[in-house]
C-alpha cells in the first residue's frame, strides 16, 4: 500500500475523531462559553509558521506519514472589513495535497470566508488521485464545491450534509475548526477552566456545536540551548480519543500536540523554532 494511500485513510480517521461533538472533558462549574468578548486576536503572531506533523502506531515506534505544515497570519481588509487572514500549505513526502485559505474579523475571529483544495486518493485500491476544491462565503451566504453551488434543492445526501451543515452556522457567533491552532492562542487561559468553543467546520458535514477543552494545568517544554518553556495544557477527550495541547505562556503558539486514538495509534504536532 502506497504512503499516500496511508495517509489519507489515516487522516480520514483522525478528523472523523476530533471533529466537534457534544462529548466534554471535565465540565464542571468553571466553564467559559467562547463568545467575541473572550477572545484576544491581538496575541496573535504575524508571519509564516510551520509544523512538522507525523504519526507513530505505537508510542514507541518508528515515525511514519511525515508532513510539512505552514500556516501564514496576516492582516487583510476584506470587503472593507479589518480582517485576518491565514493561510495552509500542507505537504507530505513529494507533492501538496491540502491547501487554505481563511479570511476573520480581525476583532471577533468571525469567519468571513474559507476555500479548500484537497488532492486525495479516487478509492482505497486506486493509484488515481482526485482533486476537491470547497469555497464558503459566509457573507454572500453561499457554499460552492468543484463550482456548483448548494441549496435547500441538493439531492447528493453528502453535499447535503454539507449544505445543513452550513445553515447551522447563519446568525450564530462560531469559530473555524479549521483555525484550532490559531483559535486556542487567542483564549483566556486560566489553571482548571474549561472552553466550550463553538466549532464549525466550513464544507463539511459537521454541523456548528459547542466542543469542550480543559486547560489541565501547565508544563515545561525544553526548546534550543536548553531554554525552558513554561506552557499550558489543554486537554479535549471523545471516545478513542485524546488531545494534548502545549501553549506557550508567553508567546501563546501552540507548540505541540500528543494525539492519542484508535489503538496504540498517535499523532503529533510539532511547531518549528523559528518563524518568518
Amino acid at each position: 500500500m502506497c504512503k499516500f494511500r496511508n495517509i489519507s485513510r489515516i487522516l480520514g480517521f483522525v478528523i472523523l475523531l476530533i471533529a466537534p461533538s457534544a462529548y466534554t472533558l471535565g465540565r464542571v462549574n468553571d466553564t467559559v462559553y467562547i463568545t467575541p468578548k473572550e477572545v484576544n486576536t491581538a496575541v496573535l503572531k504575524q508571519g509564516v509558521h510551520r509544523y512538522l506533523v507525523y504519526f507513530k502506531m505505537g508510542e514507541q515506534a518508528t515515525r511514519t506519514q511525515s508532513q510539512f505544515w505552514t500556516r501564514e497570519i496576516s492582516p487583510v481588509v476584506y470587503r472593507g472589513r479589518a480582517s485576518i487572514q491565514i493561510t495552509q500549505e500542507w505537504e507530505d513526502k513529494d507533492s501538496v495535497l491540502h491547501v487554505v485559505k481563511s479570511i476573520a474579523d480581525a476583532e471577533t475571529f468571525q469567519p468571513f470566508y474559507h476555500y479548500t483544495w484537497w488532492k486525495v486518493q479516487a478509492s482505497r485500491n486506486s493509484p488515481e488521485k482526485i482533486v476537491t476544491e470547497t469555497e464558503v462565503d459566509f457573507l454572500e451566504n453561499s457554499v460552492q464545491v468543484n463550482g456548483k453551488y448548494l441549496s435547500d434543492t441538493v439531492s447528493d445526501q453528502r453535499l447535503n450534509a454539507v449544505w445543513k451543515a452550513f445553515k447551522s452556522s447563519q446568525g450564530e457567533y462560531f469559530l473555524n475548526w479549521h483555525l484550532d491552532l490559531e483559535t486556542f492562542p487567542i483564549l483566556p487561559y486560566r489553571s482548571g477552566v474549561t472552553f466550550g468553543i463553538p466549532y464549525y467546520d466550513p464544507g463539511t458535514g459537521s454541523v456548528l456545536k459547542h466542543v469542550f477543552y480543559k486547560v489541565s494545568g501547565s508544563d515545561t517544554l525544553t526548546g534550543y540551548d536548553g531554554q525552558l518553556i513554561d506552557c499550558w495544557v489543554l486537554v479535549h477527550e471523545s471516545p478513542g480519543n485524546k488531545e494534548t495541547f502545549y501553549i506557550s505562556k508567553q508567546t501563546r503558539e501552540v507548540l505541540k500536540l500528543v494525539q492519542e486514538f484508535g489503538k496504540n495509534m498517535f499523532r503529533y504536532k510539532i511547531k518549528f523554532a523559528f518563524s518568518e
